[in-house]
């Protein structure tokens, strides 16, 4: 077991009761929290003098004329200006950016790989991370990229924020803490997180060996998917979702910021934490959800609704109903369909789909897609049950079933994803799994109504 190299207590503000302890519940609110009693204005945001010697500063997500703006505002010991300086282009060699495609890589296919295995390497968030596919451009700000993370060490007198993208965590394996500008989060398998674009965080290891995926939208934030017909409940509920309470360090030490800008990364030293916020009000932040709250909803007379009613985010694009990035969870639920072939049909689909497996199996491939594990169709790409499913569903004793000690997760997007050199040529690629579907027979007859 790994505790965090830097073991500073942040001052944080009074927690919660009960099982918001450290968190304020709700999607995209309007939160407020101080970490010092009176450092948060009332009234107003940008007072003549603040509280405690604090400046007052604004985090903008949005353009200041989007309908709604996402902005935060912040009162800090030093403005961010003093938390940057001269930079200095550094190499993350395995962290890519679209676009990012590989001619001597071919994209087109399905593939699956095994878990990344973890190494005797000592390895932070910013080394341990291993791009597997890019789509889009992260200089138009559209598209994504996925990643698998293999995380050992604490990130000590470090810290990263991203320009190009918010980040969306979906841990596996161990526990995380991410002490950000407004906060802390520990996230631990079934969790996920997201942390907005220009927010500044460190990543400790609480619990490791770590390992998990992460979704890089370069795009329009992730919010809540339309519920059409479904109406107001099920489905992710905007109260399971947490922020964190404000929490502060005041630290005069050596520490590097990376930022990574337009798929490039640099790094500017300075002489003290940047995670010097005390107080802050908005509805730009970080925050978290457990996906054990995921209520689904689906057919409960017959048939197989799309995979879209499993939607948890989306993240749209300038095409109505067509997402950027949906984040799509395939959890225990129970099947009741009449007369219905239950796990996923046969299709070929406009998006592109990587899967990752949190743990159990997956109905539709019951072998070889393990925990830790993710798989690739590609956009227009033919796929779905393996023989054994399709033989055991078609042949079932259609009675209720729980589906159980099952859950993935889908990162699904309206860009072909382009295999990096790491995921096509270094990481444990599964040769065989094209030839999963080479045993499924032929069954038509020409005999009027047989079956």
């Amino acid at each position: 077991m790994n505790r965090p190299a830097d073991p500073h207590k942040m001052i944080q503000a009074p927690s919660l009761a009960g099982p918001n302890e450290g968190y304020m519940p709700g999607f995209a609110n309007d939160f407020e929290t101080e970490a010092l009693p009176g450092a948060l204005p009332q009234g107003m945001n940008s007072p003549q003098k603040c509280n405690y010697g604090l400046y007052g500063e604004q985090l903008s997500g949005t353009a200041f004329t989007a309908d709604p703006p996402e902005r935060t505002w912040t009162y800090r010991i030093r403005p961010s200006v003093k938390h940057s300086h001269r930079y200095q282009k550094i190499d993350l060699p395995h962290w890519k950016s679209a676009p990012c495609v590989d001619p001597d890589v071919i994209s087109l296919g399905q593939y699956r790989w095994d878990p990344l295995p973890h190494s005797d390497e000592g390895l932070t968030w910013l080394t341990g991370m291993r791009t597997m596919t890019t789509a889009g451009d992260v200089n138009t700000q559209v598209g994504m990229a996925s990643h698998i993370y293999l995380v050992t060490e604490s990130m000590v007198d470090s810290y990263f924020f991203s320009a190009d993208s918010e980040l969306l965590v979906v841990p596996q394996e161990g526990r995380l803490r991410f002490a950000t500008e407004l906060g802390i989060i520990d996230l631990a398998p079934q969790e996920i997180a997201i942390i907005p674009r220009g927010l500044v965080y460190r990543v400790e290891v609480l619990e490791g060996p770590c390992r998990g995926f992460v979704c890089e939208n370069y795009g329009q934030k992730f919010e809540l998917p339309g519920r059409g017909p479904i109406g107001a409940n099920c489905m992710a509920n905007p109260r399971d979702f947490k922020a964190p309470v404000a929490a502060f360090e005041d630290r005069e030490t050596p520490s590097t910021v990376t930022i990574k800008w337009c798929g490039q990364f640099h790094e500017t030293k300075i002489g003290h934490s940047p995670l010097d916020v005390v107080a802050w009000h908005g509805n730009y932040a970080p925050y978290k959800y457990d996906l054990t709250t995921y209520c689904p909803v689906g057919a409960i007379l017959f048939d197989h609704p799309d995979p879209s009613i499993f939607t948890v985010l989306t993240a749209p694009s300038g095409v109505p109903g067509t997402a950027n990035i949906d984040f799509v969870l395939f959890r225990e639920r129970w099947m009741v369909a009449e007369n219905t072939f239950r796990p996923p049909w046969y299709h070929k689909n406009i998006m592109s789909e990587l899967m990752g497996n949190i743990y159990g199996q997956y109905d539709a491939k019951p072998q070889g897609f393990v925990p830790g594990g993710m798989s690739l169709h590609n956009m227009m790409l033919p796929h779905g049950p393996d023989k054994n499913a399709f033989e055991g569903a078609s042949n079932a004793n259609l009675g209720p079933e729980k589906l159980d000690n099952t859950m993935s997760f889908m990162f699904e997007t309206r860009f072909p994803q382009h295999l990096t050199a790491f995921a096509a040529k270094d990481a444990p690629l599964q040769d065989d799994y094209i030839d999963c579907w080479s045993d499924i027979e032929k069954k038509f007859d020409g005999t009027p109504g047989l079956k």
